[in-house]
C-alpha cells in the first residue's frame, strides 16, 4: 500500500528521464529494442532494463515481430498510461485533468498492411467514423488480397459496412499527400516508400488476424485499432489547433 504521501507510482517511472524518452519514442511509433537504443543513444542493456521496468509497471508490452522471429517489438499503453496519468492529476487536485482542445482543420491519414484486406480496412472505416468524418483516411498494400469476409462483419457490428470496398496497391496512393502514413504490418514496413509533402510516419505492430483466421481475433484486431485511432484523433486536433493558435 503506498504511503499517504507518497507520489503515485507512475510518476516515478515516467519521471526517470530515460524512461520518459523511451515513452515518448514508442508514443510516436512501436519499436524495436535497437531502434530505441539509436533514438536514445544509450547501450543495450540500460535500455532494456527500462523497458523491463516499464513493462512490470503495465505501461508497455512486448512480442515477437512477424518479420523477423529474432527480434521483438515494444508498444505502449496509451489508454493505461492517460488512466494513470489522469489519477496522478486528481490525487493532487480534483480539478485537474486534460481538456482537448477544439479541431481546427480536416487532416489525412494513410494505412498500410500487406494485403489490403483487413487491418488497413478496418482502421481506415474507424478513422472516417471515429472521427465524423473529420480525417480523410485512406488504405493500401503491398500485395492487395480480397477483402476478408471477418473483416466485413466485424466493421457490420460496429456500425461500419465496407462490403462493398475493393484491396488497392499502395502505387495507386503514391503521387498523394497525406498528414500521416502509419504501418500496421511489420514486413511492409521494411518496404513502405516515402510519401511526398511533410507526412508524419508511425508505426503499430498489430497481428494480422487472417493468421489465426478466427473471428475473435478480428475482434481483437479491431478493439486495438479502435482504442490506436482514438489517441491518433486526439493527437491530430492537438496538433491542428497549436498549429492554429501558432500562427494567429
Amino acid at each position: 500500500m503506498r504511503a499517504p504521501w507518497a507520489p503515485p507510482e507512475f510518476l516515478g517511472l515516467a519521471g526517470h528521464p530515460l524512461r520518459w524518452r523511451l515513452l515518448s519514442e514508442l508514443a510516436q511509433s512501436d519499436r524495436r529494442v535497437g531502434e530505441l537504443c539509436e533514438l536514445a543513444g544509450r547501450p543495450q542493456n540500460l535500455v532494456s532494463y527500462h523497458l523491463r521496468r516499464l513493462r512490470d509497471g503495465g505501461l508497455v508490452r512486448s512480442h515477437r515481430s512477424a518479420a523477423d522471429g529474432r527480434d521483438s517489438y515494444y508498444v505502449l499503453d496509451l489508454a493505461r498510461c492517460g488512466e494513470l496519468y489522469a489519477d496522478a492529476g486528481t490525487a493532487l487536485h480534483p480539478g485537474l485533468g486534460a481538456r482537448p482542445g477544439p479541431h481546427t482543420r480536416r487532416a489525412s491519414a494513410l494505412f498500410l498492411c500487406t494485403g489490403n484486406s483487413a487491418r488497413s480496412q478496418m482502421a481506415e472505416a474507424l478513422a472516417v467514423s471515429m472521427s465524423g468524418g473529420r480525417i480523410a483516411a485512406a488504405s493500401a498494400g503491398s500485395r492487395p488480397k480480397p477483402l476478408h469476409p471477418h473483416a466485413v462483419r466485424v466493421m457490420a457490428d460496429r456500425g461500419i459496412d465496407i462490403a462493398g470496398r475493393r484491396s488497392r496497391h499502395l502505387d495507386e496512393l503514391g503521387g498523394q499527400r497525406f498528414d500521416r502514413v502509419i504501418t500496421l504490418c511489420d514486413r511492409l514496413r521494411e518496404v513502405c516508400p516515402a510519401f511526398p509533402g511533410a507526412a508524419e510516419r508511425a508505426h503499430w505492430s498489430i497481428r494480422d488476424p487472417a493468421h489465426e483466421g478466427t473471428l475473435s481475433a478480428f475482434e481483437r484486431a479491431a478493439d486495438e485499432l479502435r482504442s490506436r485511432i482514438g489517441f491518433l484523433i486526439e493527437a491530430i486536433e492537438q496538433t491542428t489547433t497549436q498549429e492554429v493558435t501558432e500562427h494567429a
